[in-house]
């Protein structure tokens, strides 16, 4: 008798989209300074870390963390894990050329009041702002965690500004201030839209 194959989905021709990303777990040298950067510097909330049980009694040192989601908490957003044998940081931060396996890792503002004010806080604690970009899709602002990885802090723009040339928004940027009252500026005047042949002002 041939096998039922009524129930079985044909094979498919090309991977499965996703829909984005889910969380990203990182390696820190040091836990607890990690932990203060992604809760006091960064605003997320700790969730849970990973707990000793009979089979495994000496865990690695994990830590799970959540964003704002509307009010709500997501089972995680971003972990930690402890490796104290990385590398120690480059002393300068670069957009390119860091011998860092991660480039950046992007977090969204709900808001362009709320990144404004994200901004502020972070220059009154004495956050070095390493990068300010107007880019065609997000308003952004660079700085780096303890172990050298790139920390974008951002808020998208509508839709309508990017969405009919994602390429082209993509390699649009505008370098801003990082210093003084001009790093906590930002305007929404003259905003680029990005059309299927050209950016239009």
């Amino acid at each position: 008798m041939a096998p039922d194959t009524s129930h079985t989905p044909a094979l498919p021709r090309a991977a499965v989209s996703p829909i984005g990303l889910n969380h990203l777990v990182i390696n820190v040298r040091d836990i607890e300074e990690s932990h203060r950067f992604w809760t006091e510097i960064l605003g997320f909330r700790q969730v849970g870390e990973v707990r000793a049980r009979p089979d495994r009694p000496n865990p690695p040192k994990m830590r799970f963390y959540s964003g704002d989601h509307s009010g709500k908490l997501n089972h995680h957003d971003i972990a930690l894990v402890e490796n104290k044998d990385l590398p120690a940081p480059p002393k300068d931060w670069n957009m390119f050329g860091m011998p860092c396996a991660i480039n950046h890792i992007a977090i969204a503002l709900p808001s362009r009041e709320a990144w404004l004010r994200q901004l502020a806080y972070l220059q009154e604690k004495g956050v070095k702002f390493n990068r300010r970009v107007d880019h065609g899709m997000t308003h952004s602002l660079y700085i780096h965690d303890p172990n050298g990885y790139g920390v974008e802090l951002l808020y998208e723009l509508p839709r309508e500004v990017w969405e009919n040339d994602i390429d082209g928004a993509l390699n649009y940027s505008r370098s801003l201030p990082t210093e003084g009252k001009e790093a906590l500026e930002d305007t929404d005047q003259n905003v680029p839209t990005f059309g299927r042949e050209h950016a239009t002002v």
